[in-house]
């Protein structure tokens, strides 16, 4: 199989990208309204940004309680991933393993040489060989796609949003009466952004997920290998203890499968549902077969 381009999922994740951008333009067109100097928010926004971007991975890495391993610690686990990287045309990333039994995997870093794959105890005890490189591709693609960079600046404002819904409300109380009135104004506006940017980014993570279930069938030439791994996964959810990992669920986005139960949680997920996703490799394994 190529690497090619989905140009309907492209145009997909174009047109989210463009409605996020009209988003946030209006919201920092409101904060110039409030904040007098534009110096001042470009300054403080190029901080959290620079921060965001930067440390991101190794953040990710520390709430998962994930370390790196070594070749002799994990020596197949190595040797898969520096085997499926040479096949997607990536340097090997750094390898790190989560103590939990929560069966997950995900990748982080900001650019293809700085990346990490890191996977749980609970994926390692749970998946076969072939399931494993599975899930290991789909992270791989993830990196080839630069997705946790993407996402990482798709949020950004979502962020600053949510910090001024959170410190204006805790602040406005003790203003004068227009200064307050102008606070409340401004955290309102900050709540909308921060409804309308969290669903177009879910929206755009789901779209991501899409791209890079296809990517791992292209690097492991076995699109059922990661089909039969996301249903194995997907009936493990379900008994995962309430609590294990569930602080990490704004992680939700960089996993192979999300952790969320109900339908809220389904209304607002970051991955398409596992049967769609199921029907779409198995696809490409028709494809394959008749090519």
């Amino acid at each position: 199989m190529e690497w090619k381009t989905d140009w309907g999922l492209r145009g997909r994740m174009v047109l989210t990208m463009f409605l996020l951008a009209v988003v946030y333009l209006v919201f920092l067109g409101v904060l110039l309204v409030f904040v007098e100097s534009f110096v001042l928010i470009v300054a403080v926004m190029s901080v959290f940004l620079v921060a965001q971007f930067f440390l991101s991975d190794k953040l990710a890495l520390r709430s998962m309680g994930a370390k790196e391993v070594s070749e002799q610690e994990y020596p197949e686990l190595h040797r898969t991933v520096a085997r499926l990287a040479q096949q997607a045309d990536l340097p090997k990333p750094t390898v790190a393993v989560a103590d939990t039994q929560t069966p997950n995997a995900f990748a982080t870093g900001r650019s293809k040489k700085s990346s990490a794959v890191c996977v749980t105890t609970g994926l390692l005890r749970t998946l076969d060989q072939e399931q494993l490189e599975g899930v290991i591709a789909h992270e791989l693609a993830h990196v080839k796609n630069r997705d946790v960079a993407v996402m990482t600046i798709a949020s950004f404002l979502a962020t600053i949003a949510m910090f001024i819904v959170r410190w204006g409300w805790l602040f406005g109380g003790g203003r004068n009466r227009q200064g307050g009135g102008q606070v409340i104004v401004a955290v309102l506006v900050s709540i909308v952004v921060w409804i309308v940017s969290f669903l177009l980014i879910r929206a755009l993570s789901r779209y991501r997920e899409f791209a890079a279930d296809r990517g791992a069938a292209v690097i492991t030439g076995k699109p059922s290998a990661l089909a039969s791994a996301l249903m194995a996964l997907d009936s493990r959810m379900d008994k995962v203890p309430d609590r294990d990992m569930r602080e990490q669920s704004e992680m939700n986005a960089f996993f192979i499968v999300p952790i969320d139960k109900g339908m809220i949680a389904k209304f607002f997920r970051t991955h398409p549902a596992t049967e769609k996703r199921v029907e779409r490799l198995r696809t490409l394994e028709r494809e394959l077969e008749t090519a």
